[in-house]
């Protein structure tokens, strides 16, 4: 009980970091998203390498680079995730900075039922009827929005299909969730770099012309990035998987509510029938996978 209190404890800190991540991002809305993306990729990756050379785990990374060498598919789906990753950064900040929140946080509530989707076609598994009607009820969320406004909304749709591939290029490879930061931002940290240097050369580039407050915001994105990173990791070894698919709904709720009640943001009768749609599927979800594991936990116990 006192590890399950302790996941817990890790659990919700992790989603709520998430979930105002958008103010962070707002008190530097001033610079590029491109810029602010190239910061927080190679600032993440010298932030998460001390952690891994304070905790005397650099041989057990290097292990693993070794390892996925020697694994041309596996070292494909670090390099996919390390990509898709920094797309989900860079979509996402530059959504919150122009004023897109309400959107980004729908995408996170759609990504879950997405994710269900890739798994059916990707690694064949098989869905429940209560799992197949949730997943159209998202999709009738996102149908609302689509003919109401005369156009997709692309911001979350593609925040939720690059988090879901991101997530299955995870699986795919199955690395530890710190070994795993260092050696998809290592991969896109040579571009950062160039593409810093380059903006820098033609004069415009913020880091040298910027307040010393931006300056340090900046590099504390590698900081803000790997935190609730961490918190999750250790939250998700001690609480059972049903419970951490319930509270991975917090992060998307709060960024909804700042997106509403502090940034202003428009959310009419029409985002509220979308939300409640994908809600309804969110709900339906939830359960089917609390009934799921309640069945598992029971077989397990008679066998």
């Amino acid at each position: 009980m006192k590890q399950t209190k302790v996941g817990i404890s890790y659990t919700i800190i992790a989603y709520v970091l998430w979930g105002i991540l958008p103010l962070y991002w707002k008190m530097i809305e001033h610079v590029p998203a491109s810029e602010i993306l190239a910061h927080r990729i190679i600032w993440s990756f010298i932030f998460v390498l001390s952690i891994i050379i304070f905790k005397n785990k650099f041989m057990n990374l290097k292990k693993e680079l070794s390892s996925l060498v020697n694994r041309p598919k596996k070292l494909a789906a670090v390099f996919l995730a390390g990509i898709l990753v920094s797309g989900n950064w860079f979509i996402y900040i530059w959504a919150v900075n122009t004023d897109h929140l309400v959107e980004a946080s729908l995408g996170y509530y759609i990504n879950p039922l997405l994710s269900v989707l890739l798994g059916v076609l990707v690694l064949r598994e098989k869905l429940t009827k209560w799992q197949i009607i949730s997943v159209l009820f998202a999709g009738i969320g996102v149908g609302i929005l689509t003919l109401q406004y005369g156009k997709v909304p692309w911001i979350a749709l593609s925040l939720a299909l690059s988090f879901a591939l991101y997530g299955l290029a995870k699986k795919l490879v199955k690395l530890d969730s710190l070994f795993g930061l260092a050696i998809e931002t290592s991969i896109v940290t040579p571009i950062a770099f160039i593409y810093l240097g380059t903006i820098q050369a033609q004069g415009t580039g913020m880091i040298l012309s910027s307040s010393f407050s931006t300056v340090l915001l900046l590099i504390g994105s590698g900081v803000a990035t790997a935190i609730p990173l961490i918190c999750f990791a250790e939250g998700v070894k001690r609480i059972p998987l049903s419970m951490n698919g319930f509270f991975q709904y917090l992060a998307p709720t709060i960024s909804l509510l700042i997106g509403v009640f502090i940034f202003k943001e428009e959310f009419t009768k029409v985002h509220l029938a979308s939300f409640t749609s994908i809600w309804c599927g969110l709900v339906i979800y939830t359960a089917s996978n609390l009934h799921l594991g309640k069945q598992t936990e029971k077989k397990t116990l008679r066998a």
